[in-house]
């Protein structure tokens, strides 16, 4: 009797379940050929990937080609999604739950109802698969970029880098042109390219702005991202001289290096924010072109903003700064601080160089800050923009503003 009354009660439901999956297929479907249709109103369809400079690679490229009279709108993921219209201004990209690559569903049909020609669009994904689908089914994009492979991500692309290398390949464009500033894995990179029916490019040297040319920036850029972003505003017809002027007035990413200069008294602080460059090799490279590494006399010291969810990165950080980073003193913020400051002392680096300040405000450790500057102190901050990292780059925006007015 009770198989009787189930398999009854299942006769009624089913065409009922197979209506609703009828439905859902459709809808998909249907969102799915929308999509695609909004796409090809969209010519040029660019899209950034790379561990290190993406952000800032967007919006250098969508300046450079406004500048050239392509109408552009963009979007950054980094350390604040943010949307860039035609005409220059800016938005957060507001969510109301975790980051999702179905977001870039409703920047395409932004930009489409701004009338854009092009549409520079960062990579938001981490996991090798999701990549895939956003280069595949989200963007299609006919210009590829990849402006560095580096070790980060390691949970989600790794065991290693080679991985990462493989894990990035996955927005290369099908029938497109893949533009790149990585060389150390130069040979792959073309070879997956030419298998996708795309052209390669690879920035040149002589391509690399100049020092001269990169004075003119307002914040600290990488002569790389300048240079990949200058090769394909080019090759889109924007000569080089007015697409750098429309990158000098670029509005900086928030995880952009930046340098802060705040005097007390007789003391200045000059605190340099690399905190957005969180893998130990990009923390290395800044640390080497800042020039940093040659201080001599001069006073050096580095802010740490540690993260519960990056265990793993801590580890490596810490053992970077024992080997490569030496500064005169070190003050780990965050969380689990005292945990950080452990893990760097087994790794080499001195206890009395250690400061722990894990549940300390802003405020607190600037003051600290000031405390152990004798005179002129370069602080460069590093491990995440984050939770702490944020606060007290906007803390020491305020003061800095205060004192200029």
């Amino acid at each position: 009797m009770t198989c009787s009354l189930l398999a009854v009660a299942y006769w009624r439901i089913s065409p009922f379940l197979l209506l609703l999956l009828v439905i859902v297929i459709a809808v998909y479907a249907i969102e799915i050929l929308r999509h695609r249709a909004m796409l090809k109103r969209i010519p040029i369809r660019i899209h950034v990937n790379g561990t290190r400079g993406k952000s800032s690679v967007t919006r250098l490229i969508a300046a450079g080609l406004r500048a050239g009279g392509v109408p552009t709108v963009a979007k950054t993921t980094g350390s604040a999604a943010c949307l860039i219209h035609r005409d220059g201004s800016e938005e957060p990209v507001v969510r109301r739950s975790s980051p999702n690559i179905r977001e870039q569903i409703s920047i395409v049909r932004q930009a489409v109802a701004e009338g854009a020609e092009a549409l520079v669009i960062e990579c938001m994904a981490i996991r090798p698969d999701l990549q895939k689908v956003t280069e595949k089914r989200l963007v299609n994009s006919t210009i590829g970029v990849i402006t560095n492979v580096r070790p980060d991500h390691l949970e989600a692309m790794g065991p290693d880098l080679d991985h990462v290398a493989i894990a990035l390949s996955g927005t290369i464009p099908r029938n497109g042109k893949l533009f790149a500033a990585e060389r150390r894995y130069l040979d792959f990179l073309r070879s997956r390219t030419e298998q996708r029916g795309s052209a390669f490019h690879l920035t040149a040297p002589e391509q690399i702005p100049t020092s001269a040319e990169m004075e003119r920036f307002n914040y600290i850029e990488i002569p790389d991202n300048v240079g990949i972003a200058l090769d394909v505003c080019e090759d889109l017809g924007v000569e080089r001289a007015k697409a750098l002027e429309g990158m000098y007035g670029v509005t900086p990413d928030i995880g952009s290096t930046t340098r802060t200069e705040i005097v007390r008294g007789e003391k200045r602080l000059t605190f340099i924010n690399t905190l957005a460059a969180n893998d130990p090799e990009s923390t290395v490279f800044m640390w080497r072109f800042l020039g940093l590494h040659e201080h001599g006399d001069q006073q050096v010291g580095v802010l740490i903003n540690n993260r519960w969810d990056r265990l793993r990165r801590s580890v490596d950080v810490a053992r970077v700064i024992a080997k490569e980073v030496l500064a005169d003193w070190y003050i780990v913020a965050g969380d689990h601080a005292a945990t950080f400051c452990g893990v760097a002392t087994r790794t080499g680096v001195p206890a009395e160089k250690l400061i722990s300040m894990g549940d300390r405000s802003p405020d607190a450790v600037l003051e600290r800050i000031f405390a152990l500057t004798e005179k002129h102190c370069t602080v460069m901050g590093i491990g995440n923009i984050g939770g702490f990292g944020l606060r007290f780059v906007t803390r020491l925006e305020q003061e800095r503003k205060g004192h200029d007015s």
